[in-house]
């Protein structure tokens, strides 16, 4: 069980202060964080649950949440940024994750485009970003920029028992690592490091070379023979990422620019 008192005193002179929710059960923290966030939530709100009973992954995947055997929080921003810059949250709040994780447990994470958190083979967390522009929250945010962004965080931490038939292997920091990981110290370096990637992306050269950090971090980006999945499905190798963070994969029909979907490795045997 995390230890609020200590917490609040270790995130006092963060953005986060004071602006703690914990509960012991929720359906999504992300779900708590979203509806916050239309009532007129302040920037900076943590919603943590020690337990998750309908945990959400992109792409309308679920979650596995257990109680007290993961890290399942969502954080409630109010960027100071252009909405065209929307695309690189994912992959900011990707970079704080494997900074935290790397910071308590030694762990280096590889960053699967677009938001998984894979220790070798397997994978360990997931980040899911659900935003809203402007557009339609005029009275909040000024036209062109983000009325509000909400960045869920789902991170194996004591797990040791996964289901079997998972697309990808799964795994937990404590199996990664040898050693019991707290998840409270994973908590306090991940609002630390999403604090400094928000502040990244609200200064334009800063944000400009998120995609080549991102790049640095992952084994996916560039030179892996990937199956695209989703609306772009294909094959191919990937090349890079864009500007705006959306990857290239080079296929048999020329250089496509891959917007959304999930990636895996190409079977060997594929043509």
């Amino acid at each position: 069980m995390y230890d609020l008192p200590t917490l609040e005193a270790a995130l006092e002179s963060t953005l986060f202060a004071g602006k703690l929710h914990f509960v012991r059960a929720t359906g999504s923290t992300n779900s708590d964080a979203l509806a916050a966030a239309r009532l007129g939530g302040p920037h900076g709100s943590v919603f943590l649950a020690d337990e998750q009973l309908a945990g959400r992954g992109r792409g309308h995947h679920g979650w596995i949440s257990s109680a007290g055997e993961g890290l399942y929080a969502s954080v409630l921003l109010r960027p100071q940024f252009p909405a065209a810059r929307l695309p690189l949250l994912p992959l900011a709040a990707g970079l704080a994750a494997a900074a935290a994780i790397r910071a308590v447990s030694g762990l280096i994470v590889d960053l699967r485009w677009p938001n998984d958190l894979l220790l070798g083979p397997r994978k360990a967390g997931g980040i899911l970003v659900e935003s809203q522009t402007a557009s339609a929250q005029h009275k909040i945010a000024r036209a062109g920029s983000v009325a509000f962004a909400v960045i869920g965080v789902g991170i194996n931490v004591h797990r040791r028992v996964f289901p079997p038939g998972l697309a990808t292997p799964a795994t937990s920091l404590d199996l990664g690592s040898g050693q019991r990981i707290s998840r409270q110290e994973l908590l306090v370096a991940l609002l630390q490091s999403l604090e400094r990637e928000a502040l990244a992306l609200a200064n334009e050269e800063a944000a400009k070379v998120i995609p080549a950090r991102v790049e640095q971090a992952s084994t996916w980006i560039r030179g892996r023979s990937v199956q695209v999945h989703g609306p772009q499905s294909c094959t191919g190798i990937t090349a890079g990422l864009d500007e705006n963070g959306f990857l290239r994969v080079e296929t048999a029909d020329g250089l496509i620019t891959v917007r959304t979907g999930g990636l895996r490795e190409r079977p060997a045997s594929s043509p």
